[in-house]
């Protein structure tokens, strides 16, 4: 072989790069330490760009289609390596093809809950994952900082490096969006949508990538979060609580039975109806009246003895509803009640009035 044709094997005539493996996002194409010829014909399919690298500095980006490269259409490239009247003799240089199709259905997730803060519960901790969407749009920003010089830089290689990047992002969005948790919780998809016009900015302008669709698959938070949101949940749903407690309550003695019976007590715990009596008109003013006789008993098991004064204890387990509904109740001002000593009683006759007013 002479010289000539040895020096001509030795020189790149065509440039080109047939993906089949369908997860590679930038490829730096092999040169074997050859020397890039002029003229050379660079072909750049659809859904792949070229990017020129010489002496460590970004040069000039190619799009789908076949180039030949000359002075004319490698300006940069000639500046970087001192072409100022073109250039006959071959020369070094990096080329990566990235691809730039668009890859579906990437995992993200939160490996930590991470810190929010609320207008409802305060200071909250939330776990995230879903699916994202993306493609690349600025192959310069991509290499620098995600690929590097990676000679086959692969897609299971980006869930990794960015998993981290995509939730800090995810974090600053949801911070910024200023999303209550409840929202957080209940709206996925309309929350996923809402985000990309913060989470777009930030990843294009970063790391050169666009979000073309971001998911939220799933929200926990923790189980104090989540037991604050089912109480909320149920006051919706029982609306005024004064009139859910007075029917519980009037439910409750109309049933008998059971729930009547349960409020028999042992004596002692018991005071006369007459004392009940002063103590009403001790709360309605001190003024001193004749003793009134007892009203009619509210309908109980005829085994159960009658009780003419409660505490808030036996109400509540004999209407079916918690104490803390008795005791709302009481503070509302709604039902009568008074202590005597260190424990609190209903006088029947009041829990009448409140049943039936």
């Amino acid at each position: 072989m002479s010289i000539l044709g040895f020096i001509k094997k030795e020189l790149i005539e065509i440039i080109e790069w047939t993906d089949d493996s369908r997860d590679t996002l930038s490829y730096r194409w092999p040169d074997d330490d050859r020397q890039i010829k002029n003229g050379a014909q660079l072909i750049v399919r659809e859904s792949q760009m070229v990017q020129f690298v010489a002496a460590g500095q970004y040069a000039d980006l190619f799009g789908p289609g076949k180039h030949t490269l000359s002075t004319r259409n490698i300006p940069v490239l000639s500046t970087i390596l001192g072409w100022k009247y073109g250039f006959e003799s071959p020369f070094k240089c990096d080329v990566y093809y990235l691809n730039t199709r668009l890859f579906t259905g990437n995992k993200w997730g939160t490996s930590n809950p991470v810190m929010m803060r609320d207008a409802d519960f305060g200071v909250v901790r939330l776990r995230a994952f879903g699916t994202y969407d993306f493609r690349i749009v600025d192959p310069p920003k991509f290499l620098k900082e995600v690929a590097g010089t990676d000679q086959n830089f692969r897609l299971d290689e980006f869930a990794d490096t960015m998993r981290s990047r995509i939730v800090s992002v995810f974090t600053e969005a949801l911070a910024k969006a200023g999303v209550p948790a409840l929202d957080v919780a209940m709206r996925y998809s309309e929350l996923g949508q809402a985000l990309l016009p913060i989470i777009n900015p930030a990843m294009s302008g970063k790391y050169g990538i666009e979000i073309t669709s971001f998911v939220l698959e799933n929200v926990s938070v923790p189980p104090e979060v989540e037991q604050a949101i089912d109480k909320r949940s149920s006051m919706g749903v029982i609306g005024n609580l004064n009139d859910y407690v007075k029917y519980q309550m009037g439910h409750g003695m109309g049933e008998g039975g059971e729930g009547a019976a349960a409020a028999a007590v042992p004596a002692q715990m018991a005071v006369g109806f007459g004392i009940a009596q002063e103590m009403m008109r001790g709360m309605q003013g001190n003024t001193p009246a004749a003793p009134a006789a007892a009203p009619p008993p509210l309908p109980v098991a005829d085994a159960a003895p009658v009780l003419d004064v409660l505490t808030p204890e036996q109400v509540a387990q004999a209407l079916s509803v918690s104490v803390e509904d008795v005791m709302a109740a009481i503070a509302a001002g709604d039902l009568k009640a008074r202590k005597i000593g260190n424990a609190t009683r209903i006088a029947r006759s009041a829990l009448e009035a409140f049943l039936h007013g």
